[in-house]
């Protein structure tokens, strides 16, 4: 390929999106009918947080419902995509001196399925997840990111999927609720930094004050867009393809770094 893959931060939002479209999820639709066709997906989602990295090796990955006090349609929901551990041993190489485990436990969680059935609704297309080590720095996470760039040359859709505002203590029941001053201020700071280059300010992300101290009140589902972010090219392209507050307080910007191939 003359030109590398494209990756993609998608912010995922409640559970809900599964079962309820929305145009964030017409957004997620229309992406994977616009990228090429992936040979295999790369996921790291924010809702496999683990002490050390880890990478799913299972042939047939299982579909987890990591959540509680929902609907029973959204328990029904089966993503069975294979898996790949030859996929998961290179990006246990590629990441090396860090020690990435293959995992035969976990599975594919709605950080994932969620918005992979929208992009891939057939689930023909390998998947794996790549766990966000919570012992590491922003500044790590990024790097890691960068070490995967191979993948890019080898038509592997690198994934990430969180929430650049996540803050559920904050929620606003309500499907229109107005934003937060806070979240709608660091949602576009950082949407800013992304058009801009300006990855510094994305990883020292706590010096956007007290917008940040709200709107990522824990890491993890603001992490994945390291990965995004560290495997971007000089001179490469970034597009927003939807933004926005939902509930309050989730922001569900979604990013691709590259272009069609």
């Amino acid at each position: 390929m003359s030109a590398k893959f494209p990756t993609v931060f998608i912010g995922h939002g409640s559970p809900m999106q599964a079962i309820e479209p929305s145009r964030y999820t017409a957004a997620w639709e229309q992406l994977g009918r616009t990228l090429p066709r992936p040979r295999a997906i790369v996921a790291v989602s924010a809702h496999w947080y683990t002490e050390g990295t880890k990478v799913t090796a299972q042939a047939h990955p299982k579909t987890i419902h990591d959540f509680y006090g929902f609907p029973p349609p959204l328990y029904a929901i089966r993503y069975d995509a294979a898996g790949s551990p030859a996929l998961a041993t290179q990006v246990a190489t590629l990441l090396r001196p860090t020690r990435a485990h293959l995992d035969l436990e976990w599975g594919l969680d709605h950080g994932t399925w969620s918005v992979l059935k929208y992009m891939y609704p057939a689930a023909d297309i390998p998947v794996i997840q790549l766990s966000i080590d919570g012992t590491l720095s922003a500044r790590a996470h990024y790097q890691l990111g960068g070490q995967l760039s191979a993948l890019r040359d080898e038509g592997v859709l690198v994934l990430g999927s969180g929430n650049v505002v996540h803050n559920l203590r904050a929620l606003r029941p309500d499907s229109d609720a107005a934003p937060y001053t806070w979240a709608q201020s660091f949602n576009q700071q950082v949407k800013t930094a992304v058009l801009n280059g300006d990855h510094e300010l994305i990883i020292d992300y706590s010096n956007m004050g007290e917008a940040a101290r709200q709107s990522v009140p824990t890491p993890e589902h603001y992490l994945p867009l390291m990965y995004v972010l560290g495997l971007k090219q000089p001179d490469e392209p970034v597009s927003i393809i939807v933004d926005g507050i939902d509930l309050g307080s989730i922001g569900m910007l979604t990013v691709q770094v590259g272009t069609a191939i």
